[in-house]
């Protein structure tokens, strides 16, 4: 998993970086509420950990904006508030799950296990995908542009299928070879390059607005627009 820690207090953010590396995720850590927007809405998560009081923007409001902006990240709130009213609070606000501090570190990764069986369960579910005229059906294995049948290789399919379920979030060239290669390590090719540029020549090459975009020094997004 990618997770993203939002957590002001130096000592907690650690244990929980250190903890959730060994257990084999990748972890980013902001250190209060606007950098954590920050990193939330530019970088793709598979869940979010947000401590309920953070300096700059609270824990609750953060949840609110990203919910806001349409984000449907799980989300893993810490509080040391434990009352039955505050953790309804935090779920209203938009949390999926709320753990009291202190905690322990084998409930949090069982928790967060839980949340993603959920988001698994629920994206299993999806058949169809849309980004502007852009149509994928995921089981008859089709996409489509403008009505026209776009034919791809397999792994030309899974690599668009992982931006349409991921449209205007910038995905990192770590990230696609993680998600569409399965490689946790940069094998030093250019294979996202020759894929993505006849992903490209097949989704945007014919059509008068393309929707597939390099962002330098970042990566690629599928969006609307430039």
């Amino acid at each position: 998993m990618r997770i993203l820690v939002v957590e002001d207090d130096k000592e907690v953010a650690s244990y929980l970086s250190k903890g959730l590396k060994e257990s084999g995720n990748v972890v980013d850590v902001a250190s209060d509420g606007k950098q954590g927007l920050q990193l939330a809405s530019s970088e793709s998560y598979d869940v979010l950990i947000i401590d309920r009081m953070l300096p700059g923007l609270d824990g609750l409001s953060l949840i609110r904006t990203l919910r806001g902006e349409g984000s449907v990240v799980p989300v893993l709130v810490l509080s040391a508030l434990g009352e039955v009213d505050d953790r309804v609070q935090g779920l209203k606000a938009g949390g999926d799950d709320y753990l009291v501090k202190p905690f322990s570190f084998s409930e949090l990764l069982a928790r967060l296990e839980a949340l993603m069986r959920r988001v698994q369960h629920e994206s299993s579910q999806v058949t169809a995908l849309k980004v502007a005229d852009l149509e994928m059906d995921l089981l008859a294995r089709t996409v489509k542009r403008e009505g026209q049948k776009i034919d791809l290789q397999p792994r030309e399919f899974r690599l668009l299928e992982y931006f349409m379920r991921n449209p205007g979030q910038v995905l990192t060239r770590t990230m696609l070879l993680e998600k569409v290669w399965d490689y946790h390590f940069d094998p030093q090719t250019n294979v996202i390059d020759v894929h993505i540029s006849r992903l490209r020549s097949k989704i945007d090459k014919d059509f008068e607005h393309p929707l597939l975009h390099t962002i330098r020094g970042a990566g690629y997004v599928l969006r609307e627009g430039a």
